[in-house]
């Protein structure tokens, strides 16, 4: 009996080629993240779910009474009702540390391109006015390697991120749970204060939602530049719109938002100081590989009656066997191995977060 697998996403000619050897154990059924009448449908029928972005309710679960397993192609399990899952004898798996040469080299494109005003000249050469030189770019343009870049988390993202621009020659800062004992750490409010480009790399929970609030961003240099390829609600949107109005912030460099998709009204698409991309950092073909691959050993292992990797609820997907294999975190993390995580300006406390 072939693995009924609901697929949460349009697949390409190439992911359907990947896929085509395991035909023969795996039904797949695939389901665009907006279609939600052909997800309904299939979802009585599931046994495991390939699960993207589009949020996954309780009142979804309740639904999937042929479910064992939803596994995340991410990192961040969020967008998952765990507590639900948990309950339900529904395992949750992630994929910790996958996409993490993508994200890490989108983090970067994101800080050059804000830091190099590179939209504006972009439009400027098309419109016919890239000559002469703007003399504004002479001031206000900087070498991502006379920069400090600070690290808001340390995870597997960050510390490729900090690989990358400190072969560019950048200083790099790192903010995590506890005083890692290295160099580059500092407490948040420090790392803000002395960072020209901050970059957040850590996942959504309680305790992080607004975590760069109005005070926080304050606390960073006139004229620095925010990157958060991580997640939207981390920061604070409408204290980040004043802040790149009112010339507080240089620029952002953004790939996730408060709400997803975007609405047309969000003033962060009205400003010039602004690089935007639609949540697509983690979105290459390596990435993919990476994800199908590891997706299809867990199906393998939940229909051979073992444990699946990477859970991170603690339920074994109906194997049979107790306990996890690989890597766990809490329910709002991500998984990996280690603590990563942020203080808040206002709080004097600690907080444990799961690396992104």
């Amino acid at each position: 009996m072939a693995l009924r697998v609901l697929a949460h996403f349009v697949p390409t000619d190439g992911v359907r080629q990947f896929l085509a050897p395991y035909s023969d154990w795996l039904d797949i059924r695939y389901c665009a993240e907006d279609d939600d009448e052909t997800f309904y449908r299939e979802l009585s029928h599931a046994e495991v779910i390939w699960h993207v972005l589009r949020p996954v309710t309780g009142e979804d679960l309740g639904r999937a009474t042929h479910l064992r397993l939803i596994h995340k192609l991410g990192a961040g399990v969020n967008t998952i009702d765990v507590p639900a899952a948990t309950r339900l004898g529904i395992a949750v798996a992630n994929m910790p540390g996958a996409n993490a040469p993508s994200v890490a080299e989108g983090t970067v494109l994101l800080m050059l391109a804000a830091l190099r005003r590179l939209p504006q000249l972009d439009r400027a050469t098309r419109a016919g006015r890239g000559w002469p030189t703007d003399p504004t770019l002479g001031e206000t343009v900087r070498d991502i390697g006379s920069c400090t870049v600070g690290l808001v988390g340390y995870g597997n993202i960050a510390k490729r991120v900090e690989t990358i621009v400190s072969a560019m020659g950048a200083g790099v800062l790192h903010t995590s749970t506890r005083d890692d004992g290295h160099p580059g750490w500092r407490a948040l409010p420090d790392l803000l204060a002395a960072s020209d480009i901050v970059s957040l790399h850590l996942p959504l929970t309680d305790r992080t939602t607004g975590l760069l609030d109005r005070a926080a961003l304050g606390v960073m240099r006139p004229g620095a530049v925010l990157v958060n390829t991580a997640r939207g609600p981390i920061v604070d949107e409408s204290a980040l719109v004043d802040a790149l109005r009112d010339g507080g912030l240089g620029a952002a460099g953004l790939d996730v938002f408060g709400a997803e998709p975007v609405s047309p009204d969000n003033p962060l698409l009205g400003l010039d100081n602004v690089v935007l991309t639609p949540h697509v950092t983690w979105y290459t073909a390596d990435t993919m590989r990476r994800y199908l691959t590891e997706a299809v050993d867990n199906c393998r292992r939940i229909r051979a009656g073992t444990v699946p990797v990477h859970v991170v609820n603690g339920v074994n997907g109906g194997s049979g066997v107790s306990g996890v294999s690989g890597g766990s975190g809490g329910s709002g993390g991500s998984g990996g191995s280690g603590g990563d995580g942020v203080e808040r300006v206002s709080a004097p406390a600690w907080e444990d977060v799961a690396p992104e």
